[in-house]
């Protein structure tokens, strides 16, 4: 079955970010030109997938004001005869079908996820994190896409992190099968740097079969007494096959300021209107 939809929780409090996050979603923070959350819908639509639903939590209204369309802003624009920045604006809100629920409890990634029961139905769906964007000549959530296609079972992207780092992420235990592929044996969320079984660590981009959902329902709260989508993937691979695939790209993880820094400056290095004066700026401050 073809995927369609994706899901981005977008429902976290941001705390890594405060005081900036107070009122503003972290994903509305922007990276460089434009939000985070708008490269991870473009990401999306790149892909292919023709409905995304994004899990809202409280206070989290701009991001649909973000992907609406603004008539009044537009209106100025024209008026303006501002055409380049109206296109841009318009190609907003014409990104593609998204749908907005909100996670009233902040329970866990996994129960955010369980909250997209109803949307999905019975299909197979793309699950995409604002925590990280992913550089790359193919989007993303398309290799895992075209290998969900060729293998029919649950794939979960992943690259190596140091070592020091993996108690940060869910970390993966596994048979190497080819290059850049991997059968899960075992999934553990943020281990200690002794008790981890590699430093293959899952980076924000799956397609999961819809057996998870029943999953999700009776998975109990595991790290941070939340809900964990590692959890409910780890019970989902004792009863079918579940791969790991190291997705080809660069990954900026834009949830910390390092990560944000370095997007930020990478991307505004690569602008093609003030790459140049920036690299020169940069010279200077840091001589």
């Amino acid at each position: 079955m073809k995927v369609r939809k994706a899901v981005i929780p977008a429902a976290g409090l941001g705390t890594r970010f405060l005081p900036a996050t107070k009122a503003q979603p972290k994903e509305m923070i922007n990276i460089f030109d434009k939000p985070s959350i708008q490269y991870i819908v473009e990401e999306a639509v790149a892909a292919g997938i023709e409905d995304i639903l994004i899990i809202l939590g409280r206070n989290k209204t701009s991001i649909e004001d973000h992907f609406d369309k603004s008539y009044e802003l537009e209106d100025k624009l024209k008026e303006k005869r501002k055409l380049k920045l109206l296109k841009e604006v318009e190609n907003i809100s014409n990104l593609g079908n998204i749908h907005f629920i909100r996670q009233k409890e902040p329970l866990g990634l996994g129960h955010a996820i369980y909250c997209a029961k109803a949307f999905i139905g019975n299909e197979p769906f793309a699950v995409m994190l604002g925590d990280d964007i992913v550089k790359s000549k193919k989007p993303c959530i398309k290799q895992l896409i075209d290998k969900y296609e060729k293998y029919k079972s649950t794939i979960i992207g992943v690259q190596e992190v140091h070592k020091k780092d993996v108690s940060k992420y869910g970390i993966l235990k596994g048979q190497n099968i080819s290059e850049r592929f991997y059968k899960v044996e075992d999934l553990v969320e943020k281990p200690s740097t002794e008790e981890a079984p590699s430093n293959i660590a899952i980076l924000g981009r799956y397609v999961i079969s819809p057996d998870i959902f029943h999953i999700l329902e009776n998975t109990k709260p595991g790290a941070g007494n939340e809900i964990q989508l590692t959890d409910g993937l780890k019970d989902l691979s004792k009863t079918q096959d579940v791969y790991a695939y190291v997705f080809e790209g660069k990954r900026y993880d834009v949830g910390n300021k390092l990560g944000f820094l370095e997007a930020t400056v990478e991307f505004a290095l690569n602008d093609k209107n003030l790459g140049n004066d920036f690299k020169e700026y940069l010279k200077n401050v840091i001589k």
